[in-house]
């Protein structure tokens, strides 16, 4: 009866501990589940140097490793940067924020082919850093759904670097100045948007958007309510898709616009004051320059040159030196100029050099040279390149009569 009696207790015993193991292993997984939870991988950075504990360097590498989504909290105001960081690669997203004063990152010491940020997974979000003095580019963006706001890049070779991968990118509320370039892309990049930034006194150009080859199809890049001041050129366009609108450029240099090649559509743009041309297309194809207003240009407001099947409708030009050229265009492929009015102009409205473009319902008032000059090309031993531009129901008014070139077809007689 005693034996019997242990056995029972001894099973009981041995239940209770099994039940106790089970407990603690049903505990264990569940603690470690809820500490791997999205919330806890918010990473701080408390040290401003380049390297070891607190950095931002550390809090990367603790991002890109975090199996759910990664907050980086930047907590110091400045962080001085010795080498390049590791590129963000965490596939749930990562954010970095900085401080409410913002964070400003030194990248003078960067070699200049190591970007101060490397975006190499999606949804990536950077808010408030400032990046400055850096060699090569500052921001990399290898992946898509990158986004930028309330940032600035100033001192660097190329602001932001968009590979041809990387779409459904935004870019907000953001400065770019005296950089070579500020936002350069090398294809498109579909449903990505530069919105509300500022450009200023970038070298080479406030954006480039330039491909090797055209790109049939593509959406554009949506580029609106930007301001641009004092850019070598503040905006280049080349085979790149894109919708260039409600822009304000300022102080133009070279140009405020450059388009080459196709799928460029540049559309109600304020372009004001400047010692060069506002808009020019040169050996472009299909681009449309639409409802623009520009001023106080010392050179032409538009010029379109070596392009085909071009159109310029309903751009409202003032007091500027030159209003719109037509130079050595696409005879079988012939560009449009519709619907466009144009005042006080110091020299010339419209000249046509060599090309046979079609001017329609245009208005041309108190251009104090001509409102209309027409002009053959005769390059040095070859053929005359013979300017017949298309005249239908325009208006032009000056003091002086307008030269069209012999045999310029009209339906329309072009004085007023």
């Amino acid at each position: 009866m005693a034996t019997r009696t242990r056995s029972v207790l001894s099973i009981v015993v041995l239940v209770i501990v099994a039940g106790f193991a089970l407990l603690g292993r049903w505990y264990a997984g569940h603690h470690t589940s809820s500490a791997l939870a999205p919330s806890a991988f918010n990473v701080t950075v408390t040290s401003g140097a380049d390297r070891g504990p607190g950095t931002l360097r550390e809090a990367l590498f603790v991002a890109d490793a975090a199996p759910a989504e990664a907050n980086v909290v930047i907590r110091v105001a400045s962080i001085a940067l010795q080498s390049a960081l590791p590129p963000i690669v965490n596939p749930h997203g990562t954010t970095i924020t900085a401080p409410p004063g913002g964070v400003q990152i030194d990248a003078s010491a960067l070699a200049p082919g190591s970007p101060a940020f490397d975006i190499d997974s999606e949804h990536v979000w950077l808010d408030g850093v400032s990046i400055h003095q850096c060699a090569g580019t500052a921001i990399l963006v290898r992946a898509s759904l990158f986004r930028l706001t309330a940032a600035s890049i100033r001192g660097c070779d190329v602001g932001i670097e968009v590979a041809p991968n990387a779409n459904e990118l935004a870019v907000e509320n953001s400065h770019f100045e005296s950089n070579h370039i500020g936002i350069r892309f090398t294809g498109s990049s579909r449903d990505s948007q530069i919105v509300k930034n500022e450009f200023s006194a970038n070298s080479t150009a406030g954006m480039w958007l330039v491909a090797s080859q055209a790109q049939p199809g593509a959406d554009p890049v949506s580029v609106h309510d930007n301001q641009f001041n004092a850019d070598g050129t503040d905006v280049v366009l080349g085979n790149v898709a894109v919708l260039l609108e409600h822009n304000d450029f300022t102080a133009v240099r070279d140009a405020a616009v450059h388009i080459i090649g196709a799928g460029a559509v540049v559309r109600n743009n304020r372009i004001t004051t400047g010692s060069a041309a506002g808009i020019v297309a040169e050996n472009a194809r299909g681009a449309v320059i639409d409802g623009n207003e520009l001023d106080h240009l010392d050179g032409y407001a538009i010029l379109v040159r070596g392009s085909a099947d071009t159109l310029v409708r309903g751009n409202r030009i003032h007091s500027c030196a030159y209003g719109m050229a037509f130079v050595l265009g696409d005879q079988q492929q012939p560009n449009s100029a519709v619907d466009n009015s144009l005042i006080d102009l110091k020299y010339n409205g419209i000249d046509v050099i060599g090309e046979s473009p079609i001017l329609r319902r245009n208005q041309v008032l108190q251009a104090r040279a001509l409102p209309l000059h027409v002009q053959n090309f005769s390059p040095p031993g070859g053929a005359v390149v013979v300017a017949q531009p298309l005249l239908e129901r325009n208006s032009f008014q000056s003091a002086t009569p307008a030269i069209p070139a012999v045999g310029a077809l009209s339906t329309q007689a072009v004085g007023h």
